[in-house]
């Protein structure tokens, strides 16, 4: 089984190779992005793996069925980036749809502190021997109040670990599990919500109705000083309008792992380069905001969890006996089914 693996980094490799050397799946490596103009280098392959930023529209996939290719293996939970309506009945397209809750959990946690509690500053300032707290003041997270978008793995990890935090979390899901209500766990309407938090926290997949969650009429409903975080997708939040309520001082604070614009820069270093997005230029120039790139999956257990995943679904399409993690797009929307045709 030979596979051609697109916008490959050097962090990939290690477990895609051990467990395909394992398992019989060979991986050619591409750094380029596959695209259009792209697409053609995956000639002779069995099938494409790809990432969050790769394009799989509708000329790319005719592309890849014309030179034969069955297979679309995503490295990733999110599909927006997919045209699953048009690949249906045409070429097989999988993903992963968990790999380590724990990772994006704790990694938005860590920018919740980091945020609140002034450490990025604080590194910056010791670093230069400033030892001044002037301008360092946070605030407790004991007490306060989480609404956390999004109640799935990823979600449920995080309520845990702001219980553990003695905060309280109101949670909205357009399929809520009340297993998880409690004393402090309750489940609101959204503008409810927004209305009541002091930290926001988005944990949903992106749709045509979570698309701009955040935007400026939300916005305008939640607390002054509101924090909020995004590790989940980029187009959650409307960037313009997050960075008007940025200064205006409606929003206290912002941590961004996922920008709405992010194909063009994340992944890449333009440290050398002047970067034409005004809008990220100015969230990142602010005191009150931390971005990070797209990093909250990277850790050792996801990577490895990715890979295993990834590469028992290679396996599955390809050599007949299928698997859960496919994509079809029945009934008119895109959804998890162990066999699509």
């Amino acid at each position: 089984m030979k596979i051609a693996f697109f916008d490959a980094k050097p962090y990939d490799k290690p477990a895609f190779d051990a467990l395909g050397e394992k398992k019989g799946v060979k991986f050619k490596y591409f750094e380029t992005k596959l695209t259009e103009d792209t697409v053609s280098l995956a000639k002779g392959y069995d099938g494409v793996c790809v990432f969050v930023n790769d394009t799989v529209n509708e000329a790319v996939i005719d592309k890849l069925v014309e030179m034969d290719i069955k297979l679309v293996a995503l490295r990733c939970a999110g599909f927006n980036n997919v045209d699953a309506k048009h690949a249906y009945g045409k070429i097989h397209i999988v993903r992963v749809p968990a790999y380590s809750p724990y990772a994006v959990a704790e990694h938005a946690m860590a920018m919740l502190l980091t945020s609140i509690r002034r450490i990025h500053k604080a590194y910056i300032r010791t670093r230069d021997f400033n030892f001044s707290l002037s301008g360092m003041t946070g605030f407790d997270l004991y007490g306060k109040t989480v609404g956390v978008i999004g109640t799935g793995k990823i979600g449920k990890v995080f309520i845990n670990i702001c219980k553990g935090f003695g905060m309280k979390v109101l949670a909205y899901d357009k399929y809520p599990d009340r297993s998880i209500e409690c004393e402090t766990v309750q489940y609101v309407p959204l503008d409810f919500l927004f209305e009541h938090s002091d930290v926001i926290s988005l944990h949903c997949p992106l749709t045509e109705e979570t698309y701009h969650v955040i935007d400026e009429r939300s916005i305008e409903k939640c607390k002054r000083g509101v924090v909020i975080l995004n590790t989940s997708r980029g187009a959650l939040v409307d960037a313009e309008a997050l960075l008007n309520a940025i200064k205006s001082r409606k929003v206290g604070a912002a941590c961004l792992d996922v920008y709405e614009e992010e194909s063009d820069f994340f992944f890449e270093d333009f440290s050398g380069h002047i970067v034409d997005d005004d809008i990220l230029a100015r969230l990142i120039s602010m005191p009150n905001v931390i971005v990070t790139s797209h990093q909250a999956f990277l850790t050792e257990e996801a990577l490895y969890n990715i890979a295993e995943t990834t590469v028992d679904n290679i396996i599955g399409i390809l050599s007949g006996t299928g698997t859960e993690n496919e994509l079809c797009y029945r009934n008119g929307n895109a959804h998890d089914c162990k066999k699509c045709f």
